[in-house]
């Protein structure tokens, strides 16, 4: 993918999309970068998502995840030293890493869990209440919403 897109241009003429051109020049700058270590994005339902990161050589101690404000950062770092051993290979890698993900509005991390050498991240869109569309009953339409009593007749 190319990242040599200018998004200033866009920036002059708009107001309000900060963040969203923040967005994109942070993820053309990571698409850039590294891509280590591996993850799947899954959809497991219309508001539940599953993030897994192949982390093999780190244990649950060496993995750090924080929540904040629309973003999610995973990061590794070795605690301990493999040592100096005679190794004549070395692919397990053991760097440092740092992964970050965009969330959407009310996306909520609901649990985390290492396995295998697999970090499994669950995440849930919880809407608000106040936020979700409701429909408004219109006076007049059914007799039994109207707060008007039909006149009576006299006897």
């Amino acid at each position: 993918m190319r990242n040599d897109f200018d998004l200033t241009a866009y920036r002059r003429s708009t107001i309000g999309f900060d963040r969203l051109f923040d967005i994109l020049e942070g993820r053309m700058r990571a698409e850039a970068g590294d891509n280590y270590p591996p993850f799947d994005l899954e959809k497991l339902s219309d508001d539940r998502y599953r993030i897994t990161l192949a982390v093999a050589g780190f244990g649950p101690d060496d993995i750090e995840i924080v929540a904040k404000q629309g973003e999610l950062l995973v990061t590794g770092r070795k605690t301990e030293d493999r040592g100096n051993g005679d190794y004549l290979h070395r692919g397990i890698a053991a760097r440092p890493f740092e992964r970050r993900f965009e969330l959407a509005d009310f996306v909520e991390v609901r649990s985390a869990e290492f396995a295998n050498g697999l970090l499994t991240i669950l995440l849930e869109r919880e809407i608000p209440e106040a936020m979700k569309p409701r429909k408004i009953p219109i006076a007049g339409a059914n007799p039994q919403l109207s707060t008007v009593e039909p006149e009576r007749e006299a006897a």
